[in-house]
């Protein structure tokens, strides 16, 4: 087993931040966001919503804390990865404690969920414990998904499927085929952030065994996944509108096609890491900015 040792005088602070990973937490409170406001009674359960936005956020942050601990276990991140630095490789925190922040946030997670079912009953009980389950086995266990090529289907599944349709639930307790259509392009945008990091980390991957889909398919293949993520997510809404289901802003979204054209284009030249970390900050800021203005089409 791996071991580090914890650097003298490190700002703890700052370092836990840093295994939280801020620029993924979007993908926690985006798909919150839309299943609510595609509740056909609105912000019916306000509580709920904050619960479910909380909890949400400790899944992903505890998802992150669990990458960091079994990467660095599986020897996935080393010094020489592009990506940001991360703190059990780089000795911030030590492997132990990275481990027992990753239990105590999955715990609360689940504490806050104890009320969530109270709320939704057995289908939010089974949503969140497989939601849990995910993010240990995502990195963890004997089979761990995003080792075995799986990560964008456990992305899109999870972080837009059943968090968006979830969030709904919670405020109508039913499955509607707009929640559904909804968590389709959340999914895809969602989807697209974890592109552009195994995009961008296919040669590291690659060396220490970890067999994401972008090292099975290739680079050529990956930016044209990454293209087809992005602009899949537009044509939800207007497929919605076309079926009635959408009003007439329907086209709110469509408003940050500029800042995906630039992101389209930049993934797809570039191989520098640098450039590719960007582009990876900038998805999760297109992922807010089209998530706020498919809520808006929702609400207006």
């Amino acid at each position: 087993m791996a071991t580090r040792t914890v650097t003298p005088g490190a700002n703890l602070l700052a370092a836990w931040v840093l295994a939280a990973r801020p620029a993924t937490l979007p993908a926690a409170v985006v798909p919150v966001l839309v299943g609510t406001a595609a509740g056909e009674r609105g912000l019916a359960r306000p509580l709920a919503f904050l619960a479910a936005l909380v909890a949400a956020l400790l899944i992903q942050i505890g998802t992150n804390f669990a990458n960091d601990y079994f990467d660095f276990q599986k020897g996935a991140d080393t010094a020489t990865r592009l990506g940001p630095r991360r703190v059990t490789q780089t000795g911030l925190i030590s492997p132990s404690q990275v481990l027992v922040a990753t239990v105590i946030t999955f715990g609360l997670a689940a504490l806050i969920g104890c009320y969530l079912i109270l709320v939704g009953g057995w289908p939010i009980a089974v949503a969140g414990v497989l939601s849990i389950l995910a993010g240990v086995a995502y990195t963890g266990g004997p089979w761990p998904l995003g080792y075995h090529g799986l990560g964008d289907v456990f992305v899109f599944l999870f972080f837009g499927v059943i968090a968006v349709v979830g969030s709904a639930y919670l405020q109508t307790g039913s499955i509607t085929l707009l929640a559904l259509a909804l968590a389709v392009p959340v999914g895809f945008l969602i989807t697209a952030i974890l592109v552009v990091n195994n995009l961008r980390d296919i040669d590291t991957d690659r060396a220490a065994g970890k067999r994401t889909l972008a090292v099975r398919i290739g680079r050529p293949a990956t930016r044209v996944e990454y293209a087809v993520m992005v602009l899949g997510a537009y044509l939800v809404p207007m497929g919605l509108w076309l079926s009635g289901r959408l009003g007439g802003w329907f086209w709110l979204p469509a408003l940050s096609l500029p800042l995906a054209a630039l992101l389209i284009r930049d993934v797809t030249r570039t191989t520098d890491g640098p450039t590719l970390n960007g582009a990876l900050k900038r998805t999760g800021q297109l992922l807010i900015l089209f998530g706020l203005l498919l809520v808006g089409s929702l609400i207006l």
